[in-house]
């Protein structure tokens, strides 16, 4: 049997034939707590031209350009702090 998500709740998959639990709903918007400091980390590293595509084949050379990019925020971030 393959699982479907269920109509009424959105995010709950159930198995066909089989009973849809009650969940709690909550109301509102609650961002989930570490998925914003990885999108904003990501849009960081956007910034650099190198890291925009994937242009590297090792993927070594690309974690590499990912500690360069970090590195280029850091000082970045200390020079205007001095």
């Amino acid at each position: 049997m393959v699982a479907r998500p269920y109509a009424g709740v959105r995010g709950v998959w159930v198995r066909e034939g089989a009973e849809v639990p009650e969940i709690p709903r909550e109301r509102g918007f609650k961002p989930l707590p570490k998925r914003w400091v990885v999108e904003r980390t990501l849009a960081w590293l956007g910034r650099n031209r190198r890291l925009a595509k994937d242009y590297e084949e090792n993927p070594g050379v690309s974690e590499a350009w990912v500690y360069l990019g970090m590195l280029r925020l850091l000082v970045k971030r200390l020079a205007k702090a001095a």
